[in-house]
């Protein structure tokens, strides 16, 4: 039994990334408001590059960059930089999907007036009789050339 607790406390990071992990899919999950999955995205893809970076990391190594006083034939001296520089590429593309979901989430909710998705699937399964079937009331506002016409 103390192999078994000293095992999870070696490994208390894993267990705090994976909490973070169960967190995230909860909310997308389980949410009902759009914004809430959203955000539970970013808890989900944060606790991925957590654990990337947790996995790539070794005590008493260095950067990969050439240093006399270390003695280069041993690998275990140098990190590996290949994880770091892959979760770098993750949080700029991290970084532009939120920013590409928070702009949809004003969008549907400019045109529905709600971001919550039951009510969104009620609106979309029976269209009010006032509806045209045109979700975008503000056409001509955004338009500055007359459709169909040459400039």
């Amino acid at each position: 039994m103390s192999d078994l607790l000293e095992y999870v406390q070696d490994r208390y990071a894993y267990w705090a990334i994976v909490l973070l992990m169960i967190i995230g899919l909860y909310g997308m999950l389980f949410k009902n408001n759009l914004h809430k999955k959203v955000v539970g995205m970013i808890i989900f893809q944060n606790s991925m590059i957590l654990l990337f970076v947790t996995a790539a990391f070794k005590w008493d190594a260095t950067v990969p960059v050439r240093d006399p006083e270390i003695d280069v034939q041993v690998v275990e001296n140098y990190l590996n930089p290949l994880p770091h520089t892959l979760m770098l590429t993750a949080i700029v593309v991290g970084v532009a999907i939120v920013g590409v979901a928070f702009a949809l989430l004003i969008k549907i909710y400019d045109n529905y007036g709600t971001i919550e998705e039951d009510e969104l699937l009620n609106k979309l399964e029976s269209p009010s009789p006032e509806d045209d079937g045109d979700c975008d009331t503000n056409d001509t506002q955004r338009s500055s050339s007359p459709k169909g016409g040459s400039a």
